[in-house]
C-alpha cells in the first residue's frame, strides 16, 4: 500500500481514495473473517493471524453485518453479500435465544455465556437488520420493528424519553443510565428510517437527539456527559477510577461530541433544522479544540469537566467519527476549517494508524502514537465498523452513487 499519501492536494477527500481504502480494510478480514461454524472470526493480531476464536460478542457480530452489506451495495460485490447473509443467519439462530426472546451477549463455543440484555447491543442488532434491509437480505421491514418493540418493552423510560441501558440474567433493570447507548440507538434508528421509510423510526431518533444533545447537554456545560443516575441526573463519579473502561469510560469523551455531530447531521439532512447543524457545530469544535494533541497529533480519548485531559491515548474510532463529522461539516457549512481538519485527521490517521503492511486500523495508540499491542480487532471492541463507517458517510457527501 502507499503510505506517502500527503494532505497537500485532495487526496484524502475523494471518492476513489475512499472507495480503495474500504477495499483495502475489508481485505484484511474478508478471506478469513467467516467462521463456518457460525459467525465470524472477531479476534485478530496485526498480521491477521485468528486468537480466541470460540469467543464472540453480539456488538461485532452485528457490526460487521453492517461492514459487508454496506460494501456489498458500493462494489456490487457478491460475495460481500454472503458474508452478511452468514453473519445475519448466526445473530438469527445463535445469539438469538427464541425461549425467552432475548439475546446472548457473549457466546463461547456457540453457546450464551452472557446473558445481560444491554440496549446498546439491540442497537446495533437494529443497525444490522437497517444495513441489510438497504442490501436487499431482509425484504420487509418486519424484523426492524420486531427490535423496536423489544427495545420499547425492556428499556423505554417514557418519563425521560431516552432508553435504560441494562438488565442482569436475572430479569432485574440496572439503575445505571447512559448516554452512549441512546447515541447508538439514534443511529440505528436513523439507519432504520432509511431503511424502511417508517416514520417512527425517524421521530424516535429526533427524540433521543433533542434530549441527549440539547436536554441533557444542558445539565454539563452544552456538552454530552456519558454517565447518569436513574433519573437521568448526571452522575459525575460513575467509574472516575476506571478512565479507561472499554464501554463506560469516565469523563468526556471527544470521539462521542463529534460522533453527534455526525448523527445531527444526518438528521438534519432527512429534517432539515437548523438546530441541528447548530449544535453539531460547537459540540466538534468543542471537542477538537480540547482535545486536539498540537505536539503529537490526534485526538486524545478523554478530558474531565475543567477541560484538563484525563485519558491522552489515541483511539482509532475517535480519529475516524471526527473525520466524518469534519467533512459533514464542511458539506453543511461551506467553511474551509472543516476541509482542514478533516485533512489534518486523515494526516494523522494515515501516517500512525492505518497499517500500511497488513491492511486495516490500529485500535489503540499512547499518546507518543507508540503501539499498545499487537492485537488489531477485538471482540466487542473493533471490526473496523468506525472506519469503514467513517469512510461511508464522507461517500455519501461526495454523493458516491451507491449511496445517495
Amino acid at each position: 500500500m502507499n503510505s506517502s499519501i500527503n494532505s497537500s492536494g485532495n487526496a484524502f477527500f475523494s471518492d476513489a481514495f475512499l472507495v480503495e481504502h474500504c477495499d483495502s480494510i475489508l481485505d484484511f478480514y474478508t478471506s478469513r473473517v467467516v467462521d463456518n461454524s457460525g459467525g465470524y472470526h472477531q479476534n485478530y493480531y496485526d498480521d491477521g493471524t485468528v486468537f480466541d476464536s470460540d469467543f464472540k460478542q453480539l456488538v461485532s457480530s452485528t457490526r460487521i453485518v453492517v461492514n459487508y452489506a454496506t460494501a456489498a451495495m458500493i462494489y456490487d460485490n457478491a460475495n460481500y453479500l454472503e458474508i452478511a447473509r452468514h453473519g445475519l443467519a448466526f445473530i438469527e439462530q445463535t445469539h438469538w435465544q427464541p425461549e425467552t426472546s432475548t439475546y446472548a451477549w457473549t457466546l463461547r463455543n456457540n453457546q450464551p455465556e452472557d446473558m445481560t440484555q444491554q440496549a446498546y447491543g439491540y442497537a446495533f442488532v437494529l443497525l444490522a437488520y437497517a444495513a441489510a434491509r438497504k442490501a436487499g437480505i431482509v425484504t420487509t421491514n418486519e424484523p426492524l420493528l420486531k427490535v423496536y418493540e423489544l427495545l420499547e418493552a425492556r428499556f423505554w423510560q417514557n418519563d425521560f424519553g431516552l432508553y435504560a441501558d441494562e438488565i442482569s440474567p436475572e430479569g432485574k433493570l440496572s439503575d445505571y443510565r447512559g448516554q452512549n447507548s441512546n447515541m447508538h440507538l439514534c443511529e440505528a434508528m436513523l439507519a432504520a428510517y432509511e431503511a424502511s421509510s417508517e416514520p417512527l423510526f425517524l421521530q424516535r431518533a429526533e427524540q433521543l437527539a433533542e434530549n441527549i444533545a440539547f436536554r441533557q447537554a444542558k445539565l454539563t456545560d452544552n456538552l454530552i456527559w456519558e454517565h447518569y443516575q436513574s433519573d437521568f441526573q448526571p452522575d459525575w463519579d460513575y467509574n472516575r477510577d476506571d478512565p479507561k473502561n472499554l464501554y463506560r469510560p469516565w469523563g468526556f469523551q471527544p470521539g462521542h461530541q463529534t460522533e453527534w455531530t455526525k448523527l445531527l447531521l444526518i438528521l438534519h439532512r432527512h429534517s432539515p433544522n437548523q438546530k441541528w447543524v447548530d449544535q453539531a457545530k460547537h459540540l466538534f469544535d468543542a471537542a477538537y479544540k480540547t482535545a486536539w494533541d498540537e505536539e503529537c497529533g490526534g485526538l486524545i480519548y478523554g478530558f474531565d469537566p475543567e477541560g484538563k485531559w484525563c485519558d491522552d491515548d489515541k483511539y482509532f474510532w475517535v480519529q475516524a467519527e471526527s473525520f466524518a463529522a469534519a467533512a459533514m461539516l464542511y458539506d453543511v457549512t461551506g467553511d474551509e476549517i472543516y476541509r482542514e481538519y478533516y485533512n489534518a485527521l486523515w494526516q494523522y490517521s494515515w501516517d500512525h494508524f492505518v497499517d500500511h503492511d497488513h491492511g486495516a486500523w490500529y485500535r489503540v495508540l499512547r499518546r507518543n502514537n507508540e503501539k499498545m499491542s499487537n492485537e488489531k480487532s477485538a471482540a466487542g471492541a473493533k471490526c473496523d465498523y468506525h472506519t469503514l463507517g467513517a469512510c461511508y458517510e464522507v461517500l455519501r457527501v461526495l454523493k458516491h452513487p451507491k449511496l445517495v
